[in-house]
């Protein structure tokens, strides 16, 4: 019935030479007569067209440099493995729990980290791993480009800590003394204050699980063998230490300051 009325009104519109009034001369008689047809019924507003529907899935963000910017901290080989395999595993595996928890697909990523105990170990680690490098690559930055701690920061360090070097010291011990594979954190306290926390595996302070320090995360490294056993093999504060070289102290005054709000 559909095919039949279409071929009628087709009829009308172009066996009447009135196609040829509508388009321009060069398209008439090319292509699909039906693709025409349908782009004349489309513009009289006959049809509407079906509108695009946004991907509902995550997705993985690109690196905000190139994977040799930050070298020789971080080689450009590992930066590639690191970000586009072992990221892109986690942002596909997350996504492939859609189908089970059909709210992820809506779901933000930074607040599902919240809830992440109502789910399953599949969303706890893929999401958690997702968040953790997506701020990982950003609070990094060539040497040299990365500034230095805002003064607002910077008082929050030393009231903290001390000291900046005080501050950097304990970092690295967090980070050296996490067994096995996780993240090292500089958070904001929901009181406001400072500190400074490890996690293991993809967790982070923003989830709502037992043994975890919550804060805000304002600066994270990642020690899991991935992310530096191509340079450094077992020579963990080795790089932990070539790692201050390329902290990008903007993006960690920006997160600063959007905790305080």
């Amino acid at each position: 019935m559909l095919s039949r009325w279409i071929k009628n009104v087709s009829w009308l519109f172009c066996g009447s030479g009135l196609c040829r009034w509508l388009l321009p001369r060069n398209i008439v008689g090319h292509g699909s007569w039906l693709s025409l047809l349908l782009s004349v019924l489309v513009g009289f507003g006959i049809f509407q067209a079906a509108p695009m529907q946004a991907s509902a899935e995550f997705s993985l963000p690109p690196l905000p440099y190139s994977a040799n910017a930050l070298e020789p901290a971080v080689d450009a080989r590992t930066m590639k493995i690191h970000h586009d395999l072992h990221h892109g595993a986690y942002v596909a595996n997350l996504n492939a729990q859609i189908p089970t928890f059909p709210e992820l697909a809506s779901a933000d990523l930074t607040t599902l980290q919240g809830s992440i105990s109502k789910y399953s170990a599949a969303v706890r680690n893929n999401g958690g791993g997702h968040y953790n490098h997506s701020l990982f690559w950003t609070v990094m930055a060539p040497a040299g480009k990365g500034g230095q701690p805002s003064a607002d920061l910077a008082k929050a360090i030393k009231s903290a800590f001390g000291s900046q070097q005080a501050m950097q010291q304990e970092f690295n011990q967090a980070a050296t003394s996490r067994f096995g594979s996780g993240w090292a954190w500089l958070i904001v306290k929901p009181d406001g204050a400072l500190a400074i926390t490890s996690t293991p595996n993809q967790d982070n302070p923003l989830m709502d699980l037992p043994d975890i320090e919550r804060g805000t995360p304002i600066l994270a490294l990642d020690v899991w063998e991935h992310a530096y056993y191509l340079n450094y093999q077992n020579r963990r504060p080795e790089y932990i230490s070539a790692w201050w070289d390329v902290v990008n102290w903007k993006e960690v005054n920006s997160r600063y300051n959007a905790s305080r709000l």
